[in-house]
């Protein structure tokens, strides 16, 4: 589904990825650790179409995405409600929701357990709130890939559990293709995932067992 051929981003003198080359295939969750500073959020902005790298080439067949940045954008003077915002994710989106829209905005609310924000402002929610509400909008349309950067870094540790749970479910009975950027593998990762290690360029990329051996030879993530 996806292809990074000798990919390189360049600001200037400074060099942020270089030589980056893997393919991902339908129904893979990729998780994508690194040190601050070593190209994680550049690699998925490219993705999604945010940043383009200096040389190489990137293949994405997805035909539905949905994504989460590291950084919420969160204007505090836009009066969104939670409703609108999770409308603006859903697919074939007419000047209202309808009943049915309503209905499912509904059950991803109880999902995430946070039901009494139907009609609340974004402005007043806590930062985990917030994250919540852009998990549902980015999920909300069934993509066939899913892009997360840092999705876990507001919510509360008891709620992870359950959100690493889903991401899971999703993976296996709908055959959706996720990368995750994290910082912690802790709660995140199954023997069957892939996991990338980067700083600059790809210093390892492949099963999570094989991660374990990578570890013992001296590196660390952060």
């Amino acid at each position: 589904m996806i292809k990074y051929e000798n990919i390189e981003v360049t600001f200037g003198k400074f060099n942020i990825l270089k030589d980056v080359s893997f393919t991902l295939k339908k129904g893979e969750m990729l998780h994508i650790i690194g040190p601050n500073g070593s190209g994680k959020t550049t690699l998925v902005k490219m993705l999604v179409g945010l940043l383009e790298p200096t040389s190489g080439k990137i293949e994405n067949h997805a035909t539905q995405m949905g994504y989460l940045p590291q950084k919420l954008n969160t204007k505090l003077n836009l009066p969104m409600t939670v409703r609108e915002v999770i409308y603006s994710g859903i697919k074939n989106q007419k000047l209202k929701p309808s009943k049915a829209d309503c209905e499912l905005i509904q059950s991803w609310l109880e999902i995430m357990e946070i039901p009494h924000l139907f009609e609340s402002s974004m402005s007043y929610l806590s930062g985990g709130q917030q994250q919540r509400v852009f998990l549902i909008r980015a999920l909300i349309a069934e993509p066939d890939l899913l892009i997360l950067d840092e999705p876990t870094s507001a919510l509360d540790p008891s709620f992870r559990e359950k959100f690493y749970h889903m991401l899971y479910e999703f993976q296996q009975t709908k055959q959706m293709t996720i990368i995750h950027v994290t910082h912690d593998l802790t709660d995140a990762v199954k023997e069957d995932c892939k996991v990338m290690y980067v700083d600059q360029t790809i210093k390892f990329f492949g099963t999570y067992r094989d991660f374990h051996e990578f570890e013992h030879r001296g590196h660390h993530h952060a």
